[in-house]
């Protein structure tokens, strides 16, 4: 949509949420509501944006980070007198459209349709209705003839007026130019003594313009969340959406009621994906892989035919056909090989995996880079850390690592070594050697009967 740009209205404090973060961020499964907006807005093409930023507004332009550009709105004087502090944004040309930062399930191809009604009737603006059951506490949408005359909101209405249930969702769009002359002719002289954007409507009427209404198909796109319990019905709505969306492209999500996807997260078809899994961020996942249950993955990367149970995975990569817990932590920058075995209890940190090595349970592997096909016995702990800097273990190919055993880094295991259990070792082990760092055994007879005495 060319000559499009957009302002989204993010500058009230939210006091209905009971929160000290400000109402536009908080999040609908694992990103902001004000991210779902600007990214729909971004989806349907618009051009640029300018978020009004007002309570709390540093906080808020930090979150949303670059990219935008904001309007500081000093003073909550009403949705007419916010989108007047974008004037500087605002051309002489070309439209403007007016969405909410708390209505996070507006999606593109409505404001795509909505911006193809405004530019085909030549209107000088269009808004989004509904019609809802229970209309209270929403501006109405009033016609004569079954044309639009005004939106009245619910303070002001007349008892007739409150009967209607066609409603405002708060999205409109504009001719830029005739917008910023209507507000020349803006007043607050209404029960709030605020400037209402909806009577920016009507000035545009009253000056010959043409106002047009577009009426939604789905309500429940333009539900604002205003407390925790609408941020939690919009979470399931959103989920619901995700969900159902990756089942029709392949996707099997045995119970979609207890699986929690983010929007942007990736599945190929033919992937299991098992009842208490949380998927977020960047997170892309393969074919053919049994996810879950009870796993939560953060913008991970898992290629093909892995199986995940019961583990964390943090920014971190697993290669094709490798198994993973149950009860493993993959953290940050950790990448595993294909058909690597990472067993129960078991934490990698910044560490390289490579292909066929198998860390089987009760084992940490931090900042180290380990080779093919070696066996981590039971309990190894790869030592990184001397109170002040971190070192780097390197283990080479076909070596085995015998249970309980320290590597106290910097250290490096060449191919084919072997390391006897209970070994803490402090030196590099050449090739094909066996290792032995343990001091020796020593029984002392009728000891126990002595402490005893």
């Amino acid at each position: 949509m060319s000559n499009l740009k957009v302002v989204i209205l993010a500058a009230g404090q939210g006091t209905r949420m009971k929160s000290k973060v400000p109402k536009v961020l908080h999040k609908v499964l694992d990103k902001t509501m004000i991210d779902y907006v600007i990214t729909a807005s971004r989806n349907a093409g618009a051009e640029d944006i300018c978020v009004i930023v007002g309570h709390q507004s540093a906080m808020v332009k930090a979150m949303i980070g670059d990219g935008v550009k904001f309007a500081l709105q000093k003073q909550q004087l009403g949705t007419g007198h916010a989108l007047m502090q974008a004037s500087d944004f605002i051309a002489e040309d070309g439209n403007i459209l007016v969405l909410c930062g708390d209505t996070p399930l507006i999606t593109a191809q409505t404001i795509k349709k909505l911006n193809d009604i405004h530019v085909s009737e030549d209107n000088f603006a269009t808004v989004i209705s509904a019609v809802v059951e229970n209309p209270f506490g929403y501006g109405r949408i009033i016609r004569e003839n079954g044309v639009f005359s005004k939106i009245t909101e619910q303070k002001d209405a007349t008892e007739a007026e409150k009967e209607i249930k066609e409603i405002n969702t708060g999205v409109y769009i504009f001719k830029a130019k005739e917008l910023k002359e209507a507000f020349k002719s803006l007043t607050n002289n209404n029960a709030q003594g605020e400037y209402y954007l909806t009577d920016v409507l009507e000035i545009l009427k009253n000056n010959g313009g043409k106002v047009g209404i577009m009426t939604a198909e789905d309500e429940n796109e333009f539900l604002g969340v205003n407390s925790k319990l609408q941020l939690s019905q919009a979470s399931k709505i959103m989920k619901r959406r995700i969900n159902e969306k990756l089942m029709i492209e392949g996707v099997t999500i045995e119970d979609p009621d207890n699986t929690y996807i983010g929007m942007d997260v990736e599945i190929a078809a033919d992937t299991v994906i098992l009842p208490g899994t949380i998927l977020e961020g960047k997170t892309k996942i393969g074919s053919d892989c049994i996810i879950g249950p009870n796993t939560r993955i953060i913008s991970s990367v898992v290629k093909d035919a892995v199986i995940i149970q019961h583990s964390t995975l943090i920014n971190a990569e697993v290669d094709n056909f490798t198994t993973v817990g149950p009860y493993a932590y993959l953290r940050p920058n950790s990448k595993i090989g294909e058909h690597v075995r990472i067993g129960d209890f078991v934490e990698i940190k910044n560490s390289n995996i490579d292909d066929g090595t198998k860390v089987s349970h009760l084992t940490y592997v931090g900042d180290s880079d380990v080779g093919k096909n070696i066996n981590f016995g039971c309990g190894t702990v790869t030592v990184n850390y001397d109170g002040r800097n971190k070192f780097r273990t390197t283990i080479k190919d076909n070596a085995f690592i015998g249970c309980n055993t320290n590597l106290i880094a910097p250290v490096t295991v060449e191919e084919n070594a072997y390391i006897a259990a209970g070994s803490t070792i402090t030196k590099d082990i050449p090739e094909n050697a066996l290792s032995i760092a343990r001091s020796k055994q020593i029984n002392k007879a009728e000891w126990r009967k002595k402490m005893n005495k």
